[in-house]
């Protein structure tokens, strides 16, 4: 959430910032503004009358102690009118904190000043690319007839139990899929980050800290009798650990990572591209997860960003890194890398992971803060990103490594699947 000082005191920044994005709503930022200044009104007419009725206060016992209680009890008149004054301020002053609060959280946040102008992922920046794109022969097999030739993923079966994007994973298919899980979580470990494990439903202040909510609430699953969600991410109650939380600056970097299914309702997903494992209901996906000082934060996305990329080139997949353009970036984000990896047998490259940095935008949303050098409290910036999301790297990993024989496993994992072939 953005803060509201800010707005006030750089309203044509925020409203270019917002054009980046492509935020339709511009005319929240005026309303916004005149609320605040509505509010700090009020407060002050209610710090006024407050006052005066603390003075009289004051008199009202001098004068008793002076004996003059017949001016005491003239004075004592006047205090019925000034508390009714101020029980009505204070309901107008939070009718207008309330309708402030809804407005504000209806702005994405600003997008750092590298992000590219525009609106389709089309349009992202192209950063980096890794790797060469493996050649496959003429008859080479898709991810999703990999997986019934060598029986790992019954995707009609997951239709039978469950629904379409509800794969069920077999043999070999499920022992890749938890080697997979294990390797990422080790390389986590080494990398720092410290391993937690998490509900899978969260309360909606837990949706509202991390900006799922109101944002993306068609796209999570609700379950309506407990009022709670789904995780789309790890990212949601790996962050929420810290919600209303005071840390201390010498505890930063915070650094976790989690292993948890996720569920994303995918509401409109259809076509050829949301074939196999390449778009699902439930997946997979271990998430990294940093609570960082401000001036550290870029630093740290680099670094986040560096991580993920060292796990694809242990899995020798090759990879691109792309920074998205405004509009094509989440609703929180100030500034996100894309990987996406490059499917040898579709043709085309497919997202693996997320990494983005929030700055103070979920922080003020959770009341996450930190006591700085002066002992002053500040809000400290928060990260995430996928390290990684399982189903399109299973997908590469058939594609790009089918042979006449059978499927190679990388050599990065073949400690984890105690195989290093599926045939």
């Amino acid at each position: 959430m953005l803060q509201v000082s800010y707005i006030r005191d750089n309203r044509e920044q925020v409203l270019q910032g917002l054009a980046v994005k492509n935020f339709k709503q511009p005319e929240l930022v005026e309303e916004v503004v005149e609320l605040d200044e509505k509010r700090r009104q009020t407060q002050n007419q209610v710090d006024n009358v407050s006052a005066q009725a603390n003075a009289a206060a004051k008199q009202i016992g001098e004068l008793m102690r002076s004996g003059k209680k017949e001016e005491a009890e003239a004075v004592k008149a006047n205090t019925g009118k000034w508390k009714e004054e101020i029980k009505q301020l204070n309901e107008q002053l939070a009718a207008i904190e309330e309708d402030l609060s809804s407005k504000i959280v209806l702005l994405p946040n600003l997008p750092h000043a590298s992000v590219p102008k525009g609106i389709t992922p089309e349009e992202n920046e192209v950063v980096l690319e890794n790797g060469n794109k493996p050649e496959l022969p003429a008859n080479a097999l898709p991810h999703w007839e990999l997986a019934a030739k060598y029986n790992l993923i019954d995707f009609e079966l997951g239709v039978k139990i469950t629904g379409a994007g509800f794969p069920v994973y077999k043999g070999k298919g499920a022992k890749l899929q938890r080697a997979l899980i294990s390797f990422f979580l080790d390389e986590a470990e080494k990398a720092g980050y410290s391993e937690v494990m998490l509900p899978l439903m969260v309360n909606e202040a837990s949706g509202f800290g991390t900006g799922q909510l109101p944002d993306k609430e068609g796209q999570m699953y609700f379950v309506g009798q407990d009022n709670l969600y789904l995780i789309p991410t790890a990212e949601v109650p790996i962050t929420n650990l810290y919600r209303d939380v005071i840390l201390k600056g010498d505890e930063l970097p915070v650094k976790n990572c989690g292993y948890t299914p996720c569920f994303r309702r995918e509401a409109g997903s259809y076509g050829a591209h949301v074939r196999g494992l390449n778009r699902l209901h439930q997946f997979d996906k271990v998430e990294i997860v940093q609570v960082v000082h401000p001036d550290e934060s870029y630093n740290v996305l680099e670094q986040m960003s560096t991580h993920v990329q060292s796990l694809l080139q242990k899995l020798g997949l090759p990879y691109r890194v792309l920074r998205l353009c405004g509009g094509d970036m989440s609703f929180a984000s100030a500034l996100t890398y894309d990987m996406e990896t490059w499917s040898a047998a579709q043709q085309r490259w497919l997202e693996v992971s997320s990494v983005s940095n929030f700055e103070t935008f979920q922080s003020n949303r959770l009341k996450l803060r930190f006591r700085n050098a002066e002992g002053k409290t500040q809000l400290a910036h928060t990260l995430n990103g996928s390290a990684l999301a399982l189903p399109r790297i299973v997908a590469t990993l058939l594609e790009n490594n089918q042979t006449e024989t059978g499927i190679k496993i990388p050599e990065a994992l073949v400690p984890y699947t105690r195989f290093d072939m599926i045939d």
